[in-house]
């Protein structure tokens, strides 16, 4: 629970600076920043039951420097979130560090060109819950992904742009190197002998060279509700490059007031090169897919 105490810390601190320096020449910075949290309390409840707690912390941060036909365009998008079920130890249920900077020169009025570059991670350790709650499964750089690349950007209204990067270079981390030898995330895992010892560990990284699209959409579809999505393609020349990279987020937002908010989110992952194993225990690529439902307290500026 410390690191959620240090991203809803670090969530006041960002908004403090972001409202102090929005009146910058050329920049204009927006953000908010929530607190959801839900909790069912059961005491000689008949019918069953057992108290639970739980919260989550979110905070984006768009900071957008425009001058004439040149523009630098960054979003920040962090999450962290546990839940507490009865006298268990707590469960993490959201857990996201997402940064996207993208320059723009415009070549026309509706079509950019634009470098782009991205970083995906995540704060704390992750646990398959149903499996082993002891041993570690990811943590903080394991995995990060991050992407560079020229493109093209169309963009024929606000709400809407996409881009598309023709050489776009992308690395995959995994600093943990048991992960690693384990071949987690697409990583080709460690040389190992007929009894299992291994000869020569993995590498933390791997590299990869393919086209991104990258689409995004914001735009409010009835008064005081926005519906947000962004989808990040991939696809790898080197390896496979049928085999597209799927990441799929979706975000509906809905303003009770000034200070209440309702939001429902999903993402839709798939990668051929990550393995997941079933209930059945067989091992193969999956469609990942989560989904949140929140109301708490928030914060625009």
């Amino acid at each position: 629970m410390k690191k959620l105490t240090i991203i809803l810390l670090f969530m006041g601190v960002a908004a403090s600076v972001s409202a102090q320096n929005d009146t910058i020449k050329n920049w204009k910075i927006t953000g908010n920043a929530s607190l959801n949290v839900n909790q069912n309390y059961y005491s000689n409840w008949a019918a069953g039951g057992e108290s639970n707690f739980g919260v989550i912390g979110k905070y984006t941060m768009n900071a957008d420097y425009t001058k004439q036909k040149n523009s630098w365009h960054n979003w920040l998008d962090l999450g962290l979130g546990y839940s507490i079920i009865g006298k268990a130890d707590p469960t993490k249920t959201d857990d996201k560090i997402e940064f996207i900077s993208t320059y723009r020169r415009q070549l026309s009025k509706k079509i950019f060109f634009t470098v782009l570059g991205s970083f995906k991670s995540q704060f704390a350790n992750g646990y398959d819950y149903a499996v082993d709650s002891s041993t570690r499964i990811s943590h903080f750089m394991a995995p990060a992904y991050i992407d560079f690349g020229p493109g093209i950007q169309w963009k024929p209204a606000k709400f809407f742009s996409l881009n598309f990067s023709p050489v776009n270079a992308r690395w995959i981390i995994v600093n943990d190197q048991r992960l690693a030898d384990n071949g987690s995330f697409g990583l080709t895992p460690a040389v190992v002998d007929s009894a299992g010892n291994i000869i020569s560990h993995a590498k933390k990284s791997r590299s990869q060279f393919g086209a991104r699209l990258l689409l995004t959409l914001k735009y409010d579809i009835a008064k005081n509700v926005n519906l947000a999505t962004k989808l990040d393609l991939f696809s790898d020349y080197l390896h496979n490059p049928q085999n597209i990279v799927v990441d799929w987020q979706v975000l509906i937002g809905m303003k009770v007031n000034d200070w209440l908010n309702v939001s429902i989110s999903t993402q839709l992952l798939y990668d051929n090169d990550v393995m997941i194993t079933d209930k059945n225990g067989n091992i193969g690529p999956r469609v990942q897919f989560k989904q949140l439902l929140m109301v708490g307290m928030g914060y625009k500026f």
